[in-house]
This record gives C-alpha cells, sequence and structure tokens, in this order.
C-alpha cells in the first residue's frame, strides 16, 4: 500500500481546508485509515480515524464538530476536511492505515503505512 497525500497549504483563521490521501496497491477498503498531525519537538497527535466502511468515525475532543473524516473506497480515497481552523490547527498533517478493525487513533504506532505528511498553517 502507498499512501499519497494532497492539499494543505496556508489559510486564515475561520478558514477551511481539505486533505485528500490517496491509496494505491491495494485496495482502501481492507484498511481502517487515521489522521494524525506532528508539530516540531511533540509527538504525533491523533486527530480521528474511520472504519473501513466508513460507517464509524471518531475524533479527538480538539477537532470534534469542525473536522470531518471520510472515505470513497471506489476511488481509494480519504479525506479529511477542516473547517473553523485556529492556530493551534498548525502542524504537519499524516494519513495512516492500518488492517486492523479498530478504530483506535491514539497510537501512531499501531499504523503501519503512512502518507508523505503535509503541512497545514493557519495564520493571518
Amino acid at each position: 500500500l502507498q499512501l499519497v497525500q494532497s492539499g494543505g497549504g496556508l489559510v486564515q483563521p475561520g478558514g477551511s481546508l481539505r486533505l485528500t490521501c490517496a491509496a494505491s496497491g491495494d485496495p482502501l477498503k481492507v484498511y481502517t485509515i487515521a489522521w494524525f498531525r506532528q508539530v516540531p519537538g511533540k509527538a504525533r497527535e491523533g486527530v480521528g480515524s474511520i472504519s473501513k466502511s466508513g460507517d464509524i468515525t471518531k475524533y479527538s475532543d480538539s477537532v470534534k464538530d469542525r473536522f470531518t473524516i471520510s472515505r470513497d473506497n471506489a476511488k481509494n480515497m480519504a479525506y479529511l476536511e477542516m473547517h473553523s481552523l485556529m492556530s493551534a490547527d498548525t502542524a504537519v498533517y499524516y494519513c495512516g492505515a492500518t488492517t486492523s478493525t479498530s478504530t483506535r487513533f491514539r497510537i501512531p504506532d499501531e499504523y503501519s503505512w503512512w502518507g508523505q505528511g503535509t503541512q497545514v498553517t493557519v495564520s493571518s
């Protein structure tokens, strides 16, 4: 499995962005997907996850009601839509994949495949 991310960039506070995670080499439907973010000097932080079929999503308290994770297995794509962005959301964002059916997303080591990361900067 290879994961290639796109999207991200610079956005003003209160703005929105959508990140995309495109899978190749294996059908995305066999993987649980999670999104993480990381700022320099800090551990990678789980943002949320989505089950293989897309019927279960989970979010960290810091992004709940602002971020939405979705997937389109037919297109082998996963998405992270971010709204009401704040400076605290500034980070490098990563999509991760695991064959486990668990939708836990707190521990990066539980995910075996990773996108390359994409910078999101929220600043005026």
